[in-house]
């Protein structure tokens, strides 16, 4: 065998992860923590083709200054749409074999912020599709798959819902439903697959800064300064993903269906 087909058969037998929306933000801090322990990577976009291109070149150069050689690829695809599902699990399939970790991160917040009484179904249905039915299905079909090609490793499903999961925010309910309901995706595979060896988890963020939130950093600057949270400053991608990182390397081995809190300390209730 020659030595790139022995550098390429390395890099293939990487661990493999599909983090959905990963061009930018929390997808993106997800996708450089799991480079820098030496994941191979499909960089899942929907519309935003440079900046998967982009991330998954930072993948490339973070993994080798630690000391990694990988493969992060780009896919696209909009997860609320079943032929774009099926097109990102071929994908996978083609290209690395075997998958390891999914994530499912890919979400979207309302075009416009509406009061409960004046919010369209047109809105909800278009977060519902993206946020709840995209990431349902896609971890069925993750699922199967693993299910059937996993024998010598321990694969592993990661669901990125929110605070707002149980926090109203009159003025985006359509958001906060959607992702109460992200959170029941977690219980009810992780009931269903840890007899196979499949731990499933929910990683719930806080505040976190990024293009999703910029429209309202100074209102939110406001009440961590205040006292929003313990922890005084906005969370960070690379939080998240640091949090995605532990469970990639199976340091949770004895917990699944659990809820992983990054959001310096809003869910405490004080006195």
């Amino acid at each position: 065998m020659s030595r790139s087909a022995k550098d390429r058969h390395k890099v293939i037998r990487n661990k493999v992860a599909l983090v959905t929306g990963a061009s930018r933000g929390i997808g993106r801090g997800i996708a450089l923590e799991l480079a820098n322990i030496g994941f191979n990577l499909i960089i899942n976009f929907a519309s935003n083709r440079s900046a998967a291109s982009q991330t998954a070149a930072d993948c490339r150069v973070l993994a080798k200054k630690a000391g990694h050689k990988i493969r992060a690829e780009i896919c696209q695809g909009d997860v609320s749409k079943a032929s774009d599902r099926c097109h990102l699990i071929d994908f996978l399939k083609a290209e690395f074999g075997r998958l390891d970790l999914l994530v499912n991160n890919a979400g979207i917040a309302p075009e416009v912020r509406a009061d409960v009484l004046e919010a369209t179904e047109e809105s909800f249905d278009r977060l519902i599709n993206v946020n709840v039915k995209g990431p349902y299905f896609l971890t069925q079909l993750a699922a199967k798959y693993m299910l059937e090609s996993h024998s010598d490793y321990k694969p592993k499903i990661i669901t990125i819902t929110s605070v707002s999961s149980y926090t109203a925010s009159i003025n985006r309910g359509d958001y906060c439903i959607s992702k109460a309901a992200l959170s029941m995706i977690t219980p009810l595979f992780a009931a269903r697959l840890a007899s196979s060896g499949i731990n499933v988890y929910e990683i719930r963020p806080g505040i976190i800064e990024t293009d999703m939130t910029k429209a309202v950093l100074e209102k939110y600057g406001k009440l961590i300064r205040d006292g929003l949270t313990p922890i005084e400053r906005f969370g960070a991608p690379s939080d998240v993903g640091k949090a995605v990182a532990a469970i990639a390397q199976d340091l949770l081995p004895f917990s699944t269906g659990e809820v992983i809190n990054v959001d310096g300390g809003f869910h405490l209730r004080r006195l």
